[in-house]
């Protein structure tokens, strides 16, 4: 069977819904059209509560859709086809939505009709045992780690899911902190921290604790890692200071419950709060000065706060030779070089995506083309003009596709508040960030050529011989890239009432991104930058 995502917005219209169909089916005979290769095909509709309920009460994306579960067919809305029917056959549909109510969204009877509904509950404690436990199984493996670290699965699995139940449980999402929320996602996202230091075992992070001065045992570095994975993960989003310590409170507590007496270690030495980076090796140059190697990115803890300073402003040097016209004079106090290491984090991860929000002038930007230079990514951002609208961005976003696709390069894509001239864009880069495909982006005679492109890629890494992928399997392949090498990040202001409803309209902007918030710039600060 074949497989369909389509993720609904607050702004996503009928005509939106019916090129993403149209796009999936081909024609049969006369005016019947079905998915290609004889197959049926499965739609999934996520957050199908999401479209916007207009004066009338009606939700007039989902009566389209209605039409199409009940009718079979739809009546195209397009100027050319505008009154024309056609029916589409062999589709089966799945939907998944929150729980109305809450100022959420329920759906028409009419459609709610058509499905059998059932109510997911949140998996158990033990269920979620299971599965963080066959994770960290797999990556702690006899062959590459000691038995000290073997054994630490369980504490970790245990100090994980006992600290998020206590957060989830003391910062309660309110109207100024509606984006308290903290579910199975911040949880995969702590073991994807650890997940992604321990496959690169080649390296050896865990086994020689590099760059950290004392000599420190294998267990304690686990904890130390845990910890910063844990903070990365629930204190950047937290919008103030009091909360931060609340959480720190919390932490350190659960550290000491879960590690002291397994490990039999010193409240000092458990509760340590490292720092770690990832472009702290060096490139290699032979005596005429050629590059020979770049240096691999490999997350590593941070001798010290000075050291990697120095190296940050070695790394905007080099900026400012490459970029003489844009160059960047940055005073880089201790709270921008905490968010500098926080975004290259995200960016040099497969999938990041993030949400950097503070007042405006606070450095979002700066601090995001400094990293994204760091990371050796390719830097866009639109250049806006008076006419610049919807076909503008996609024309854009599908340059960077190609980029990102088939050229495979990393590419970091910042937008701003200025920069959404209308709903439209917000709507686009939300179905982006959900299934790395968007409405009407690439026609459908063109999405072959985008998909053959990356046929080469696709061979050398599948390591097959011999048949060839059919397009649409290449086509998957070729989304799947776009998504792991277009990073999106968006730079908002949380002043006025905008932010609010833009997380109430489009979830995949807070969802699929991690948000990073700037506080107000302490004192020292100040006076550094003055």
């Amino acid at each position: 069977m074949l497989f369909k995502r389509i993720n609904f917005s607050s702004a996503t219209t009928p005509y939106n819904f019916q090129e993403s169909m149209e796009n999936e089916v081909e024609r049969k005979q006369g005016r019947t059209f079905v998915p290609p290769g004889g197959k049926k095909m499965t739609v999934f509709l996520d957050d199908m509560s999401m479209p916007f309920v207009n004066a009338w009460g009606d939700q007039i994306t989902l009566e389209i859709v209605r039409q199409l579960i009940d009718h079979k067919g739809f009546y195209f809305l397009s100027k050319d086809d505008r009154g024309y029917y056609r029916t589409i056959e062999g589709l089966q549909y799945l939907g998944a939505m929150n729980h109305p109510g809450g100022g959420r969204n329920d759906v028409p009877h009419r459609l709610k009709r058509q499905f059998f509904n059932m109510n997911m509950t949140l998996p158990s404690q033990r269920s979620i045992e299971n599965i963080y436990g066959k994770i960290l199984e797999q990556l702690f493996h006899p062959k590459r780690y000691a038995p000290e670290v073997i054994g630490m699965r369980a504490p970790l699995i245990d100090a994980t899911i006992a600290l998020w139940t206590t957060v989830k449980n003391r910062l309660l999402p309110t109207p100024a902190k509606f984006h308290y929320v903290f579910n199975i996602r911040e949880l995969s996202r702590v073991f994807q921290g650890i997940c992604a230091v321990a496959a690169k075992h080649e390296y050896e992070v865990i086994k020689k604790c590099l760059y950290i001065k004392e000599k420190i045992r294998q267990e304690q570095f686990l904890v130390g890692l845990w910890r910063h994975e844990c903070e990365r993960v629930f204190e950047d989003k937290l919008i103030s200071n009091a909360d931060k310590k609340i959480f720190h409170d919390i932490l350190d507590k659960t550290t000491k419950e879960r590690f002291k007496d397994s490990l039999g270690l010193e409240d000092e030495q458990l509760l340590t709060s490292y720092l770690f980076a990832d472009f702290q090796r060096e490139d290699k140059y032979d005596e005429y000065g050629e590059l020979i190697e770049t240096a691999p990115f490999v997350y590593e803890a941070v001798p010290d706060i000075e050291s990697i300073r120095k190296r940050v402003y070695s790394k905007m040097d080099g900026y400012n030779e490459k970029f003489p016209s844009k160059k960047m004079n940055l005073v880089i106090f201790d709270d921008a070089l905490r968010h500098l290491l926080r975004i290259t984090r995200i960016l040099n991860s497969p999938r990041g995506n993030c949400l950097l929000v503070g007042v405006g002038g606070s450095g979002k930007q700066s601090l995001t083309k400094l990293s994204s230079f760091i990371c050796k990514q390719v830097f866009f951002q639109i250049a806006l003009t008076k006419t610049y609208g919807e076909t503008h961005l996609k024309d854009d976003i599908k340059n960077l596709y190609r980029e990102a696709g088939p050229l495979g390069k990393q590419v970091t894509f910042i937008m701003t508040d200025s920069e959404i001239k209308s709903e439209g864009f917000l709507e686009s880069i939300n179905s982006m960030l959900a299934t790395g495909e968007i409405a009407g982006l690439i026609p459908k005679d063109e999405r072959d050529v985008f998909a053959l492109e990356t046929k080469t890629v696709y061979m050398k890494e599948a390591g097959t011989k011999g048949e060839d992928p059919s397009t649409l399997e290449l086509w998957i392949y070729f989304i799947n890239r776009v998504r792991d090498c277009l990073h999106m990040v968006l730079a908002f202001s949380p002043v006025g009432t905008k932010f609010r409803e833009r997380a109430r309209k489009f979830p995949s902007l807070f969802s699929s991104c991690t948000i990073d918030w700037f506080l107000p710039w302490p004192e020292e600060a100040l006076v550094s930058v003055s």
